[in-house]
């Protein structure tokens, strides 16, 4: 499986991530390994890097790529958001820092085979893990005209959902949708071509909304910050990458909260109540690529890198 990815932001995650070179680490979404290769070469062999993911193909690639730095990365099948059970198992506490990468990687998008692109003619899947029971095949070929408009407009604020729901139950009548590049041709079809987005393509926003609602990704991302900060040593940093607003808007007011002292005591009976700040953003502002980046890696150009630490 040869299989290049180009890691976004690499110099700015390891900067801020990496506090102590022989620290515990977590690439909570490892993929094929990006990132996990570059903080394996940050830390010394005192450290330790632990790399998880649901993917069962991206944990194959990660593994061989990683199998230079075998004495330090251990890479683990399951999600960052039972991240706090995974670490029991294996005898790890707290950890010094957590990187989150919530994009698609490239391998995903061009070579998994799992209808992620609008361009092949792929099964719709779209279960970054094989074990999860719901497809994006169920999903399109099963709800309702109201409750597909309602994930496409919840999920994606596609100003068509309404035209794009209709579409899909008058093509089901006929026959059912199973493949990505019949749903994204149905889509194309139902947009006014003078409404086309110039920089993507058109079908784009229903693939991510059909994606969330398979992966359960906005629920991961929330149920996962409320027990993060019990997961870090003190000065430990959480990382996070994200690209569409709907991520990066759960992530903001979480990071806010924290700022302001307020915290889930029900969630971490470790924690006080009351005005106790636990986490602490490291900068205000959303850091984002450089323009340099975004011109040698143009799917970079959504992502927005924002950082806590624990105190």
């Amino acid at each position: 499986m040869n299989f290049s990815h180009q890691p976004v932001m690499v110099d700015e995650v390891i900067e801020y991530l990496i506090t102590d070179p022989k620290g515990i680490y977590i690439d909570g979404t490892a993929g094929t390994g990006g990132h996990s290769i570059e903080i394996c070469r940050r830390i010394n062999t005192d450290g330790r890097l632990i790399c998880l993911d649901v993917d069962r193909a991206a944990i194959k690639l990660a593994n061989e790529r990683l199998s230079q730095f075998k004495n330090v990365a251990t890479v683990v099948k399951g999600s960052y958001v039972n991240l706090g059970v995974i670490l029991k198992k294996i005898g790890v506490g707290k950890v010094n820092g957590i990187l989150l990468d919530l994009g698609m990687s490239s391998y995903q998008l061009e070579s998994s085979g799992k209808g992620f692109s609008f361009s092949r003619d792929e099964p719709l899947d779209m279960r970054m893990d094989e074990d999860m029971d719901v497809t994006a095949d169920e999903l399109v070929n099963n709800l309702s005209r109201e409750k597909l408009e309602a994930l496409i407009w919840n999920y994606a604020q596609e100003r068509w959902a309404k035209r794009i729901s209709k579409a899909i139950l008058k093509e089901r009548r006929k026959c059912s949708i199973h493949s990505s590049k019949q749903l994204a041709m149905l889509i194309g079809a139902a947009i006014p071509d003078k409404y086309h987005p110039r920089s993507i393509h058109p079908a784009t926003k229903t693939f991510q909304a059909l994606r969330i609602a398979v992966n359960r990704e906005l629920d991961n991302i929330s149920d996962f910050l409320k027990s993060a900060p019990q997961l870090l040593e003190r000065g430990g940093r959480l990382v996070v990458l994200s690209y569409h607003s709907l991520e990066d808007r759960i992530i903001k007011h979480t990071f806010r909260r924290w700022d302001s002292g307020t915290i889930y005591p029900r969630r971490l009976p470790v924690i006080p109540e009351g005005k106790h700040s636990v986490m602490k953003t490291v900068e205000r502002k959303a850091i984002k690529p450089s323009s340099k980046e975004v011109n040698f890696n143009p799917r970079s150009r959504s992502a927005i890198l924002r950082i806590a630490e624990r105190v």
